[in-house]
């Protein structure tokens, strides 16, 4: 008897349900016709925007992603990237809630200082307890501490977002071990982000049980984006079927693929 597939695997993040698990950012392409052809051939439904260094129409003057990124196609998931204390994040999606009339999914990013990018976890903590108290359904970007991580998700965010490694290093998953645990002791999604350079990251990140990943640099990066863009679609869907298809258990010996008891010596 055929064995039935399960078509029907939606991600849900809040009150919100998707279809694509892969996420991307906006930020590091040539210009806005090659920012929408990437984002359309990767397929993700969530489009996270840096509002400290995109314009979505808080200058009118200058050329607006919505242009290209319509919030009628897309979840405009607005971020706090490039804000150093709870206080900057907070007023960054307070402003993004204004602009996008009163879209309340953010994005938390405090970052601890320009080299690594690494989150800052005290600054982080408070913001996030700030914006989850103001109505804000809150994505937190945060280390790979899986204590934290628990912290985090007991407070109220609606994911959690491990780094897999630096942002925009492309060194794929670097801390496989404490992101397990972090799943282990999950009842939110759990979000890598940041770290992934090939479509094999991806596939990796979503074989170990990650609910979803989100990238900018390892497609704006590409030598043909639109092309990456595609490919990570596909690591993304195939690492999710990898996951809930059951991978067959490891050995240390051979074992033979046709079975020997019973043939003819």
């Amino acid at each position: 008897m055929t064995q039935n597939i399960e078509m029907n695997d939606p991600l849900i993040v809040g009150e919100r349900s998707f279809s694509s698990r892969l996420m991307v950012g906006t930020g590091k392409y040539q210009d806005l016709e090659e920012t929408g052809a990437a984002i359309r051939a990767s397929g993700a439904e969530i489009v996270t925007v840096a509002l400290r260094r995109t314009n979505i129409g808080q200058n009118p003057n200058e050329p607006n992603l919505l242009d290209v990124v319509s919030p009628n196609e897309y979840c405009i998931l607005p971020n706090t990237a490039f804000c150093y204390t709870a206080e900057e994040a907070v007023r960054t999606c307070r402003l993004a809630r204004e602009l996008l009339n009163g879209h309340n999914l953010v994005k938390l990013e405090v970052l601890g200082d320009d080299k690594t990018l690494y989150p800052n976890v005290t600054e982080t903590l408070s913001a996030a307890e700030t914006l989850i108290n103001d109505g804000f359904e809150v994505m937190v970007y945060t280390s790979d501490d899986p204590l934290v991580a628990k912290r985090l998700e007991e407070m109220g965010c609606v994911a959690v977002m491990p780094l897999g490694a630096p942002i925009g290093s492309g060194l794929g998953l670097q801390n496989i071990n404490n992101i397990r645990i972090i799943l282990e002791n999950a009842q939110v999604p759990i979000i890598v982000d940041a770290g992934v350079g090939t479509p094999s990251d991806a596939t990796v990140a979503m074989e170990l049980g990650c609910d979803g990943v989100l990238m900018n640099s390892a497609i704006a990066y590409a030598k043909k984006p639109v092309l990456m863009a595609q490919a990570m679609r596909k690591a993304v869907e195939c690492g999710r079927e990898g996951y809930l298809a059951g991978r067959m258990p490891r050995k240390m010996y051979a074992s033979a693929s046709s079975p020997i008891d019973g043939t003819i010596s």
